[in-house]
């Protein structure tokens, strides 16, 4: 049994669930901010509130497991991501917390601050584009390894056009998600104000979002070609990725079936994100890890896949109960408790 190649397809979907979940976590606290500055976080933001104040504290779950996993299943992945993304890792932990701190505070009284507001919506957009690093430089090129241990190329990520694609693609696939999610959200509220304004926001950055994946694949060539030419060699995922954000934003423009749009977007983002994963195999980080050659042992694997697999089971129905509970549940949905 290739045990490799399961271990590293659960790392992979517990790393596809957090980009949909924080997508949006991150996406609505830039638009809370926003809509503040715009003047119409009367619109919005109570809507928006709802929906973080169940889920902000499981977002990072999906990450953790994809953290802990990754340095289970392939140890070599510790040393060389652990010191090359020493300064960007440690940039995503700090606002990471300022954000966590946000929520504290919001929930103690300070809903009006200004400061924390903008704190709010900064590290939606920052915390993306930090964890964005470690794609980047996974393409090879970005570390050398010394005497003294793996060093990040600053200079050369800073002056890459592949490192700021990836950036810029994360930034407004984070926003397209949440606009999303939240046009849906509004919909299942009856909350026609807040659905008009998000509406918009999700329309606006459906171009951006195409704009910007075909500007990384091109400037991937440029990076890595083997791993470019890998990923022609899958145009139809891709291609199948494509339809569904077609679908997607012609039913949100349309003005019906909001629910479908969004699931259009989870597959539109499934299929995108494991055409790149296997395009990308069988490296982790070129040329340092691979799958075949850094993999822990044979008995090891074989206890993580299951270990991971059952979080899966648990984790996956508790957040269905969660929704079921609060998010989608007809009195709360509306606000009334």
């Amino acid at each position: 049994m290739n045990y490799e190649l399961i271990g590293i397809s659960v790392l992979w979907l517990f790393l596809y669930g957090y980009l949909i979940v924080a997508s949006v976590d991150f996406g609505a606290g830039f638009f809370a901010y926003y809509a503040r500055v715009t003047k119409k976080d009367h619109i919005i933001n109570q809507l928006i509130s709802r929906y973080l104040s169940p889920v902000w504290e499981v977002t990072n779950v999906f990450f953790v497991f994809f953290f802990v996993g990754l340095v289970g299943f392939f140890p070599d992945a510790a040393y060389y991501y652990g010191q090359s993304l020493l300064v960007p890792g440690s940039i995503a932990i700090v606002l990471i917390a300022i954000r966590g701190s946000f929520y504290a505070f919001e929930s103690y009284g300070s809903k009006d601050n200004a400061f924390y507001m903008f704190l709010y919506g900064a590290t939606g957009l920052l915390i993306p584009a930090s964890l964005s690093t470690a794609l980047t430089i996974s393409e090879g090129g970005f570390i050398e390894e010394t005497g003294n241990g793996v060093q990040l190329l600053f200079g050369k990520l800073l002056s890459s056009p592949y490192s700021w694609s990836v950036v810029f693609l994360a930034l407004v696939s984070v926003l397209y998600i949440s606009a999303m999610f939240l046009t849906y959200y509004a919909h299942r509220a009856g909350d026609k104000p807040a659905l008009e304004l998000v509406r918009k926001y999700a329309l606006f950055w459906s171009s951006p979002t195409i704009i910007a994946s075909l500007t990384t694949f091109i400037a991937l060539s440029q990076q890595n070609m083997e791993h470019f030419e890998r990923a022609l060699d899958l145009w139809w995922v891709f291609g199948i990725s494509v339809g569904f954000f077609m679908v997607a934003v012609f039913l949100v423009y349309q003005g019906k079936y909001y629910g479908w749009a969004f699931i259009s977007v989870m597959f539109q983002f499934f299929f995108a994100f494991f055409g790149y994963g296997a395009s990308h195999l069988p490296y982790i980080l070129k040329p340092y890890i691979t799958i075949t050659s850094a993999v822990t042992n044979e008995t090891m694997a074989i206890s993580l896949i299951i270990a991971f697999l059952a979080g899966l089971c648990l984790l996956v129905p508790s957040l269905i109960l969660l929704m079921r509970m609060f998010l989608f549940d007809a009195d709360y949905v509306k606000g009334n408790k």
